[in-house]
């Protein structure tokens, strides 16, 4: 009697463990990420942010070619010392157009890579937050494909949550 009382005292933490396996998730971050509000109101500010870019960047390069044309026009015309001033102008504003360009495109790379991050941090503490309240050990992320297999009988799909988590509507695809 005595050593089955001192079996069942041993064999209680060992189901304790057996009853609180751990528990593992995963998620399709991207396909997630592509239903959130808040990627499609990054991609509207970016576009806006661009075409205020373009809409400048035209202005610019209109100037040079009004004034690259009036050189031609007037080139023959022209004193050897106004022609060289000319010619200067036209080169300075031509390097002011590129590196315009050069600063617009760098800023919107950094504009769009703030943005994202910004999405991404959204999309991650949600997944966080369902992770923690479900008790998961791990959640895997197998949009990225460097996850080669996650068994879906042994692991739970937390995508709907995560949507709930967000806002999303479980029906959008």
């Amino acid at each position: 009697m005595k050593k089955i009382l001192i079996l069942l005292l041993l064999m209680a933490p060992l189901s304790m463990f057996a009853q609180s396996a751990p528990k593992f998730g995963y998620v399709d971050a991207n396909s997630i990420m592509m239903l959130m509000p808040e990627l499609s109101k990054a991609e509207n500010d970016l576009m806006a942010l661009q075409q205020q870019y373009n809409k400048e960047y035209e202005g610019y390069r209109t100037e040079f070619e009004k004034k690259s044309l009036e050189f031609e026009q007037l080139q023959d015309s022209l004193p050897e010392n106004l022609l060289k001033r000319r010619q200067e102008e036209l080169q300075n504003l031509y390097m002011r157009l590129q590196q315009y360009e050069r600063e617009t495109i760098q800023t919107l790379q950094q504009a769009q890579q703030t943005k994202i991050a910004e999405v991404a941090k959204i999309l991650n503490d949600a997944i966080q937050a369902v992770g923690t309240e479900g008790g998961y050990v791990c959640v895997f992320d197998i949009s990225n494909g460097t996850i080669p297999y996650v068994s879906t009988t042994l692991c739970d799909d937390l995508s709907a949550k995560v949507k709930a988590k967000l806002g999303i509507s479980l029906t959008a695809k």
